[in-house]
């Protein structure tokens, strides 16, 4: 699957931004999902992810309860809404994807598909 995702800017602190991944094909309800961030000078790391029919999702404990992910099958497209940002939260964020039908995984090694990031920049 092919994966486009958007939504990224400059927010100051306490702001908020939705992050969109549209995904092309006709089998992205087969498909769990996921973002991850990289931060400049740190490794990629998970932020959330969401089962194939959106019942589970899985958040860092660094972003839980400031973040929500959720998937609208019908459009093909996956969100995440970020909330009370805050200047550590700066990253480019990428969506991901694996064809599973269990499990939502949380290590990007266990996700096969890539879109182009988008940079998240929250000033203080």
């Amino acid at each position: 699957v092919q994966l486009q995702a958007s939504g990224g800017g400059l927010v100051q602190t306490g702001g908020s931004l939705r992050l969109s991944c549209a995904a092309s094909g006709r089998t992205f309800s087969s498909y769990v999902m996921g973002w991850f961030r990289q931060a400049p000078g740190k490794e990629r790391e998970f932020v959330s992810a969401i089962s194939r029919a959106g019942f589970t999702t899985t958040y860092a404990d660094s972003v839980e309860g400031r973040l929500t992910i959720s998937r609208n099958n019908a459009n093909n497209m996956v969100s995440l809404q970020m909330n009370s940002l805050k200047p550590e939260d700066t990253a480019v964020y990428y969506c991901a994807a694996v064809l599973r039908r269990l499990g939502v995984p949380r290590t990007d090694d266990e996700y096969t598909d890539w879109g182009h990031g988008t940079l998240v920049t929250v000033s203080s």
